[in-house]
């Protein structure tokens, strides 16, 4: 075979390429080498060969093309040169001069490097394979017989084509959306975005979290022109800190790809964490390994760690789980910084170890710290998440706030524990605290001592996180969540909650009590009220009421019952628990509470109330005064507006008096509503009649209202007469005038007009109904007479017979011949007792030895002959402490002071 001129060598290498005839390639290549430069002959392959061969066929082909400057070997093939024959040199050059061959150079190419004919060729060629032809996983049969050849083709082939590879092809099989041109043009914080799209967004993908970050992520950061570097000096970094010339945009885009996982799915999260190494837990091919420099990995190593730690702190579900694996990666970020091993969770939830403290929780910086709680976690100026030990001893403190917040029953996030420490909102750490100790209370079990002991012990350590009692004492605030509840307050109103258990063991049998006995009692006296003021019934064997009873003698060497306090508490609760027993409703739709008793104005007026809507309930005044009693004992009787005295009611006996007479004014008040005047009466006599009672202003308006009572037929009928008329007429008025003159004994002065008034009337039915009565009797005797006489037949008519009177029915018709009293002559009477009883006031002495000494003669003759008028001794009864009342109405001076005399 005769030789070719260069212009036929370059298109018969173009005929070859073109028909991907790689064997007579490799021939031409090896005759006419010193006419088909690398360069050249690469360009050719690049421009001509088609995509679709497979690379292996042309790999020693590339390979012989860097052998340049050899000497042409004489190929024993001969080469088919039938396409070149028929030109002519000038048609030859004219053709080679219009081939449009690819440069090896281009975009594809690391910037700023040198690099051989043979890499350019891999990179341009591994493109257009992906890009004209979709073989994307076809480039490690092209690359890797190449990485020996140059460090580009190598780092280029585990940080590129590798992770992308595996991202789209192996991984997960979908529509790759980029081309490797454009996946090397993204920025480095969308190519990893896309990278990690697809890690970890369903259940079924959570096992392949350190897969996807060991073969793709870890590759992918092996590449040096990802890094930043100020200069070379950047390498030298100590042991502790971190250059912040040293950077890389993709890893920080990771760091927020795992704080968004932590909010969203923790459990991607904390596989990533638990599982994955950080970058150096790496896979790369089979031949390829790669390195980082002591800068790169200690920047990934603590910003890893600074990830960890905003990644605890985002964890958004609040539950025991999530708490857990808080705490596991919290050990990981240690790991990380060399820092010494922590326990296991469950021992140091057993333990609540002491926690230094944190410059995080001061309280100059607290704003700024909960600030950083919420962004710019991954922010080297946010001291919660510095990788130092410091930070994570905080965490810890955290994570086991939460976690012990959690298992006692109140739902707690690491964030929402790390803002109850920074924000020092007393009220909601006060919130918070009352909180937990009223569950702690709803859950108590059996054994009271064992599970309130443990109780105490957790809730101490949230409020200073171990600090020992000499450190919770120096006036410092606590450090843990409650810290800005002093350890005092904590006590008490631990005390509070326990005080329904026996406890005698830490409060009275212990040798170091940990509260002041006056503290001890204040604080059950208020957690009594507080049980009070929340039962919602009035049985002291239920609910509220019975742990208030409780409470009160929960300690009894320290709150013995002598104490004024118990008593008052413990005579709330009788008051209560008698209330118990009847209807009552204060407001329509609201049952009686409790609570009403305290906040009541006048809680005495609640007995009407009773009274009003339990019928007969009247009848049990004893019951009704011992509430009463009970409500002055505790503390809580109103005083009454109306007194014009200005005198309080405090003193106790003068208290209960008043109760007594309001409540047995309110018993008559009730059986004259329900037409039972003989119980009203039997209350006025025997509650209302005595003479030593100071005046009130219920006990003569029940008297009167009993003496202005008219019977009618709904009026109860005498369960017995005794000594009275059996006449029911007679004997009702006749109880009506003791009524009346009751009345008259306690009434202020400017009632008397109209109780007498009331009074004369009643005096009248009365002279009508006796003299009424002596008729019939009168009657009676004489049909009686009549019907002894042989031949009567003419008997007069008479009414009915009523059985005799105690008096004679003839001794009823001689007085029946007086006439009522007036006022004048019942003031007159007056004058008259007022000498006999009271000769020593002058002003009626002589008004008794003046116009009246006739009267008065003839009234002595009257009682030396027969009994004296049921209506004189009323009158008596009345007028014996009526005369300084109606002095005024006859014009005397009355001296009180004077000295009685009989």
């Amino acid at each position: 075979m005769e030789s070719l001129s260069p212009a036929k060598v370059v298109l018969l290498a173009v005929n070859f390429a073109s028909h991907a005839n790689i064997e007579s390639l490799d021939h031409l290549r090896a005759r006419y080498s010193t006419v088909l430069s690398s360069e050249l002959f690469l360009r050719i392959l690049l421009t001509y060969l088609p995509e679709t061969t497979a690379p292996s066929a042309y790999i020693d082909l590339v390979r012989k093309a860097g052998e340049d400057g050899s000497q042409p070997e004489a190929s024993p093939e001969s080469i088919d040169t039938t396409v070149v024959d028929d030109l002519t040199e000038d048609q030859a050059s004219r053709k080679t001069r219009k081939l449009r061959l690819l440069e090896l150079s281009g975009s594809e190419l690391p910037p700023a490097e040198n690099h051989d004919p043979i890499t350019r060729f891999l990179f341009r060629r591994a493109c257009k394979l992906d890009e004209e032809a979709g073989m994307l996983g076809h480039l490690a049969d092209l690359l890797l017989p190449f990485v020996g050849h140059s460090p580009a083709v190598r780092t280029w082939m585990a940080s590129t084509i590798l992770p992308l590879t595996r991202r789209s092809l192996e991984y997960y099989a979908e529509e790759n959306p980029y081309t490797l041109a454009a996946f090397q043009k993204l920025p480095d914080r969308a190519a990893v975005h896309y990278l990690l799209s697809q890690t970890g967004v369903s259940e079924d993908k959570y096992d392949f979290v350190r897969r996807d970050l060991r073969g793709i992520l870890s590759p992918w950061l092996y590449d040096g022109s990802r890094w930043n570097f100020a200069d070379d000096s950047s390498e030298q970094l100590s042991e502790k800190t971190v250059s912040p010339r040293v950077g890389c945009a993709g890893w920080e885009q990771m760091l927020e790809w795992l704080l968004l996982q932590a909010s969203k799915s923790w459990r991607v999260m904390v596989r990533a964490v638990e599982h994955w190494g950080g970058p150096r837990d790496v896979v790369f091919c089979d031949g390829i390994t790669l390195e980082l420099g002591e800068s790169q990995l200690q920047y990934l190593d603590q910003t890893f760690a600074r990830a960890i730690l905003g990644s605890a702190y985002s964890i958004a579900e609040p539950t025991i789980e999530a708490l857990e694996a808080a705490y596991r990666i919290m050990l990981k970020a240690r790991t990380l910084l060399g820092l010494p091993d922590a326990p296991p969770l469950e021992a140091a939830l057993q333990n609540l170890p002491e926690i230094p403290r944190s410059e995080a929780a001061n309280s100059s910086c607290s704003k700024l710290s909960a600030t950083s709680l919420r962004s710019d976690l991954l922010q080297t100026s946010n001291r919660l998440t510095d990788p130092t030990e410091t930070a994570i001893d905080f965490l810890t403190a955290i994570i086991l706030s939460a976690h012990v917040l959690t298992r006692m029953g109140i739902s707690c996030t690491v964030k929402r524990a790390g803002e109850l420490v920074l924000l020092q909102d007393h009220r909601e750490q006060r919130n918070e605290l009352l909180k937990l100790i009223r569950l702690a209370s709803l859950h108590t079990q059996n054994n009271g001592d064992d599970h309130w002991l443990c109780v105490r012990r957790n809730i101490l350590w949230l409020q200073n996180w171990g600090a020992s009692s000499r450190d919770a004492q120096s006036g410092e605030r606590g450090r843990g969540i409650f810290g800005t509840i002093p350890k005092h307050d904590v006590e008490v109103e631990l005390l509070k909650a326990m005080l329904s258990q026996s406890l005698q063991s830490l409060y009275e049998d212990a040798s170091d009590i940990p509260l002041p006995a006056e503290s001890v009692q204040e604080a059950m006296y208020q957690a009594a009220l507080d049980a009070f003021d929340n039962a919602s019934n009035p049985n002291r064997t239920k609910g509220g009421l019975k742990r208030c009873n409780d409470i009160i003698h929960a300690l009894p060497k320290l709150a013995p019952k002598s104490l004024a306090t118990t008593r008052q508490i413990e005579a709330l609760l009788s008051a209560a628990h008698s209330l118990s027993g009847y209807r009552l409703v204060l407001k329509q739709g609201e049952p009686f509470r409790p609570v009403v008793l305290r906040v009541h104005s006048d809680p005495v007026s609640i007995i009407d109330k009773v009274l009003e809507q339990n019928r007969g309930a009247y009848t049990r005044l004893q019951e009704f005064l011992e509430i009463g009693i009970n409500m002055v004992i505790a503390g809580f009787l109103a005083r009454n507006k109306a007194r014009k005295s200005s005198t309080p009611t405090e003193d106790q006996d003068v208290a209960m008096e008043e109760a007594e007479k309001r409540i047995v004014a309110s018993c008559i008040s009730a059986a004259l509503r329900e037409d039972d005047f003989e119980t009203a009466y039997s209350y006025v006599v025997s509650r209302l009649g005595g003479s030593d009672q100071a005046a009130d202003d219920w006990s003569w308006k029940a008297a009167l209202r009993a003496g202005e009572y008219v019977r009618t037929s709904k009026t109860q009928q005498p369960t017995h007469l005794g000594t009275s008329s059996g006449n029911p007429e007679v004997r009702h008025l006749e109880q009506r005038l003791e009524c009346l003159a009751t009345a008259l004994r306690v009434a202020p002065a400017p009632q008397l007009q109209t109780i007498l008034e009331s009074f004369r009337h009643c005096e009248e039915q009365l002279d009508s109904a006796i003299t009424e009565e002596a008729a019939k009797e009168a009657a009676w005797d004489i049909a009686g007479d009549m019907r002894d006489v042989p031949g009567s037949f003419d008997t007069p008519s008479q009414g009915d017979a009523y059985p005799p009177r105690n008096i004679s029915a003839s001794v009823a018709a001689r007085q029946a011949e007086e006439t009522p009293m007036s006022l004048f002559d019942l003031s007159r009477a007056t004058a008259r007792v007022a000498q006999r009883n009271l000769t020593s006031l002058p002003s009626l002495h002589g008004l008794a030895h003046g116009g009246a000494q006739t009267q008065a003669s003839e009234v002595e003759d009257k009682r030396e002959e027969q009994r004296v008028r049921r209506r004189d001794q009323l009158r008596e009864a009345a007028t014996g402490t009526l005369v300084s009342g109606v002095g005024w109405l006859i014009g005397a001076n009355v001296n009180r002071n004077g000295p009685d005399s009989n």
